[in-house]
This record gives C-alpha cells, sequence and structure tokens, in this order.
C-alpha cells in the first residue's frame, strides 16, 4: 500500500530540457508481443470495477472550486484520493484488455483531475496531505513516483487525444522535481521514496540535479539491520513499500548493489507468515502494529527477485499469494504494467518454510511455526505471545498486577535458556519520609519540594518471570510472580472475534469477558480450534489498575493473587 490512497477510502522556473516525443518514446519501448498472464488480466478488470466506483467520488460541478478533483470517504477533495484516480486510469486507457481502453470520457476525465492537481500545487512545487502534511515534499515523492508510470503508460497508449493530458501531467511532475530536489522528510522510508520518484524524472526527463540529490539521499545508507528488516519494522506497509522503492531505484540508477537488501528483507518475510497467509505485524514501529494485513504489498518485489535469481521460494510465494489475495493488490497496477518482462513465466516453485523457530533479535521477537499452527513472542510489548491455528487467532495474551498502578508485564529481553525463551520484569515501589527542612519550600507548594532527596522506606517488590516453551502439541507460558504478597493478578487472552468458545463462563459484569475456573477451554472458527488451559479464577478483579484497558475482543481471564505460579498450555 502506498501513502493513504483512495481505496482506503504560483510557478517555479524549470529548466528546459530535450525530451522525446510521444511517437519517439512509444518506439523506444517497444518489445515482442507478449500475451499477459491470467493474474494480470484479473487485475486489469479488478482495476475497471474500482474506477467505476471510484467515478462516484469525483467533483463533477464546474462551479466549484475542486472541480476535476476526487474525494476521500470523509467528503474531502484532496491530491492523493485524485492522483489515485488519474494512475488508475492511465493503467485502464493503456490496456487494451480494459473497458476503458483509449476512453475518449475518461481520459476528459483523467484530464479534469490533473487539472485540479495544477490547481492546488503550491508555488514550491509540493502538494498537502490534508490529513497530517502541508507543503509536504514526501507526499509529493509518493505521487511523483507512481504518476510518472501513469505518464509513461498514458504516452505508450497513443490514444487520441493524450495532448488534452501530458503536457499538463508533465507540468505537474516537472514542478514538484523541484520540490523533491531540495525539499525535506520526516521518516526513514521519505528518503527512498524521495529518491524514486526523482530516479523516475530522471527517466522522462534527464537533469543532473535529480541523480545528485538522490545520491545525496543514498549516502545515508539503507537502514537495515542485521535480521533483514528495514528501521520502522513496518512488515505490512512500509517495508515492501521500501522493497518496491528500491527496485525502482536500482533498475532506473542502474546500481545492482540495493536489490541485497530486498533479498535480505524478502528471506526474512518468508518467516513473517502465517498459516492463514497473514502477515507477523506485532513488532512494527509504525501505524500497521498489529494490524491483520495479508501479502499483496510484496506480490512485485516477489516475483521481480523470483524472476531475476530465479527463485523457487520466491516463485512459491508469489502463487500463493495469487491464489489468495492478488486482487487486493490491484493498487499495484502499474508496477505490473510498467515492464513487459515481469510477466515471465515464474521458475519451479520451491517449499515455503513453515516449520522452525527462528529468533529476530534486532526485531524484538520469535518467530514458531509448525504447520497449521504458530506462535510470536515478543519483547518490549504488553502482548508477549501470540498463538494461531488456521483462521483462529489468539491475538494476544497480556499479564497485569495491581501493583501501584504500574503491573503492565512487558519484558525488556527474550532470553533463550535451553528450549525455553524467559521474559522477566522486575518493579520497586517505595514509601517517602519527609524532606529535610532546607527542602521545604516556605509556601507549601509540593511541586518545589525536594522529593528526589526524600528517604525510602517500605519499600516493596515484584518480580515476574514467564518462561515459554514448545510443546508436541503447540506452546505453553509458565508464569511466575513473587515478591509482595496478595497482589491481584490477571492474565488475559485475547482472541479475534469471529469464533465461539466452549467451556468458560461470562464474567458477571463485563462484555465480551470470560473466566476459565479450571480444565480447559477452547475457541473455535470455522474447522478450527484453539484449546487453552487449565484454569484459575480465583477473583473477578480482570481489569486492574494500572494495567491497559481491555481490547474489544472476546477475551478470557485467569485469575489470582501473588505469589502466582500457574502454567497455560495453548494447541
Amino acid at each position: 500500500m502506498e501513502r493513504r490512497t483512495f481505496v482506503r477510502i504560483g510557478t517555479v522556473s524549470l529548466c528546459s530540457l530535450p525530451t522525446l516525443t510521444v511517437a519517439m518514446r512509444a518506439r523506444s519501448f517497444a518489445v515482442a508481443p507478449q500475451a499477459k498472464p491470467t493474474w494480470l488480466l484479473e487485475t486489469i478488470k479488478a482495476n475497471d470495477e474500482q474506477i467505476n466506483r471510484i467515478r462516484a467520488y469525483r467533483v463533477n460541478e464546474t462551479g466549484s472550486p475542486a472541480f476535476g478533483g476526487v474525494r476521500d470517504g470523509e467528503d474531502i477533495p484532496n491530491p492523493q484520493s485524485t492522483a489515485d484516480f488519474v494512475r488508475r486510469c492511465a493503467c485502464a486507457i493503456s490496456c487494451p484488455e480494459s473497458s476503458f481502453y483509449r476512453s475518449k470520457e475518461l481520459l476528459g476525465e483523467t484530464a479534469q483531475a490533473v487539472q485540479y492537481l495544477l490547481k492546488i500545487q503550491h508555488s514550491d512545487g509540493t502538494i498537502d496531505l490534508p490529513a497530517t502534511n502541508f507543503h509536504s515534499t514526501p507526499d509529493t515523492g509518493f505521487i511523483v513516483k507512481r504518476l510518472t508510470t501513469g505518464y509513461a503508460l498514458l504516452e505508450r497508449s497513443g490514444a487520441p487525444g493524450l495532448d488534452t493530458v501530458l503536457p499538463s501531467l508533465k507540468t505537474f511532475l516537472q514542478r514538484a522535481g523541484e520540490a523533491l530536489i531540495v525539499g525535506g522528510i520526516h521518516t526513514p522510508n521519505h528518503r527512498w521514496v524521495v529518491s524514486a520518484a526523482l530516479t523516475k524524472l530522471n527517466t522522462l526527463w534527464p537533469d543532473k540535479r535529480y541523480v545528485n540529490r538522490l545520491e545525496q539521499w543514498l549516502g545515508e545508507h539503507i537502514d537495515m539491520d542485521a535480521d533483514g528488516q528495514y528501521n520502522e519494522r513496518s512488515t505490512l506497509i512500509y517495508s515492501p513499500l521500501t522493497d518496491r522503492l528500491l527496485i525502482t531505484i536500482a533498475k532506473g540508477m542502474n546500481k545492482p548493489e540495493l536489490l541485497d537488501y530486498v533479498r535480505r528483507n524478502l528471506a526474512m518475510t518468508l518467516y513473517y507468515i502465517h498459516p492463514n497467509g497473514e502477515v507477523v505485524s506485532e513488532a512494527s514501529g509504525r501505524q500497521d502494529k498489529a494490524l491483520v494485513g495479508t501479502l499483496e504489498g510484496y506480490y512485485y518485489p516477489a516475483r521481480y527477485m523470483a524472476l531475476k535469481d530465479q527463485n523457487g521460494e520466491l516463485a512459491a510465494l508469489c502463487r500463493q499469494i495469487e491464489k489468495t489475495v492478488l486482487k487486493k493488490g490491484v493498487h499495484f497496477l502499474d508496477y505490473f504494467l510498467d515492464d513487459p518482462a515481469f510477466w515471465n513465466e515464474l521458475p519451479a516453485s520451491k517449499p515455503l518454510p513453515t516449520s522452525y523457530v527462528k529468533p529476530f533479535p534486532h526485531s524484538g521477537l520469535v518467530r514458531i511455526r509448525r504447520g497449521n499452527w504458530d506462535a510470536t513472542i515478543l519483547k518490549m510489548n504488553p502482548v508477549w505471545l501470540t498463538f494461531s491455528k488456521g483462521e483462529a487467532v489468539l491475538q494476544g495474551l497480556r499479564l497485569s498486577a495491581s501493583f501501584f498502578g504500574k503491573g503492565q508485564f512487558q519484558t525488556e529481553k527474550i532470553e533463550q535458556q535451553g528450549d525455553s525463551w524467559v521474559l522477566t520484569q522486575t518493579l520497586k515501589a517505595p514509601y517517602y519520609q519527609p524532606v529535610t527542612k532546607s527542602e521545604i519550600d516556605p509556601a507549601g507548594d509540593w511541586e518545589k519540594m525536594g522529593h528526589a532527596k526524600r528517604k525510602q522506606t517500605e519499600i516493596q517488590s515484584y518480580e515476574a518471570k514467564v518462561t515459554i516453551r514448545e510443546t508436541s502439541s503447540g506452546m505453553e507460558a509458565r508464569i511466575e510472580m513473587t515478591g509482595t504478597d496478595n497482589v491481584p493478578v490477571s492474565l488475559e487472552l485475547i482472541f479475534r472475534a469471529g469464533g465461539t468458545f466452549a467451556g468458560v463462563t461470562k464474567h458477571p459484569t463485563r462484555p465480551n469477558a470470560h473466566l476459565l475456573s479450571g480444565g480447559s477451554g477452547s475457541y473455535t472458527v470455522g474447522n478450527d480450534t484453539i484449546s487453552f488451559g487449565p484454569g484459575k479464577a480465583l477473583h473477578k478483579g480482570v481489569v486492574l489498575r494500572g494495567a491497559l484497558p481491555p481490547m474489544d475482543a472476546p477475551t478470557v481471564y485467569l485469575t489470582g493473587f501473588t505469589p502466582f505460579q500457574h502454567t497455560i498450555r495453548l494447541s
């Protein structure tokens, strides 16, 4: 997914550079006729269907300041929705298999959308992201990266009336280029967004300034750790995005060394796949943290590298995506159409990893998978264990104690001990004696007292240790909590909605809450069942002071008091 697209519903001087005519550039892309594969034809059809829906969001009133623009789901006309519409239209108009091939009507709507983009473009070449960023170079880069491909596709199409679109689109893109060669960024991936956009601009209209700026960004080096993950650890959004961007730069600037980072990230990603095809996202440092998402964003980099390296595992990943979620990847159609070599037959598949124990220390997690079930152990996260079995998903285990309002369990490290993984937390809670006379504020202002110098007494302690290990049929976690006695404890088993419980009792006052007092319980979704237990329910205080609020999800609680010892098994 690119930056907040629609489906998630004054002029600077320009360099005068020689450019190819439409006819000349069309010939430069000439390749032997090649039939489009079935997966691509299905994606083209899906794009047509989405264009028909998106057209309803166009601003058609000629007197409106936003005429030609496209509104988002909140009814706000904006450059992102509008540019996305232009990109989709370019794909359709350029495809003989599309119902919109060389459509005069759709080309007219595209021209109106481009005029809207020109109208709202700032004099420095930037555009806004109304939800958060203004005069934004990176958000300009997100749009330019895609509309440059749209420009090339339209130009190749030979559609009558291109002179109503291409000159204005060129003006918009070159104005934006002026912003990209000087503007700043916010996040690590923005560097590669801007660099990829500059690469595409330089392909269409060579300019040494584009090259100098992207070389400056690349001089900071690629932010990849030893696990093969980028700094943001954003497995649903920014990791696959960065893979796509680095491929763009590698191709356009003849920098094949950048592909090594894509290889490493894809190799890591093979171990981040749940049995149901979803992607592990709990360790993300961005807005996709713990969200549910699938693999469609990885299709372009996986297929590109599978073809380039004749990699059988990546070929198998592509075929899995084609069979399951590729239609959700319609947003990447311009990537698929850009180079016909992308349509070549994949190499033979090799089995994907489905049975492993794989630690990723830099990302702060351990992945364990055995066929149809898998688990993730996490550090620096209140959810420290997840477990899934087919479509039945235990989103996480959380542990808390009402220890001075700070007893939400979270470990700073995952330590392997033999065949087990140990998580720990230690807390102290003192009481304080009177300050010395010299530290007393004459007016009695509490904030001006020397609290750091108060003597601590009656210090209370809390130690929690969770030992996780694999069993013959799943996972188990042994929980030991010691220190101050009689502290209430609550263990949460948080499931994804959509299933049915057995063996548990509803909490008398809290919605979506259940108690497991003994034996075992189960949670079933379709043909998949997670069993859990044994239980313990010594009190009904499931949401303790200082703990995180309950999640809006079916949750089973185990409760007790310190010293607390209990082993929970999942299968």
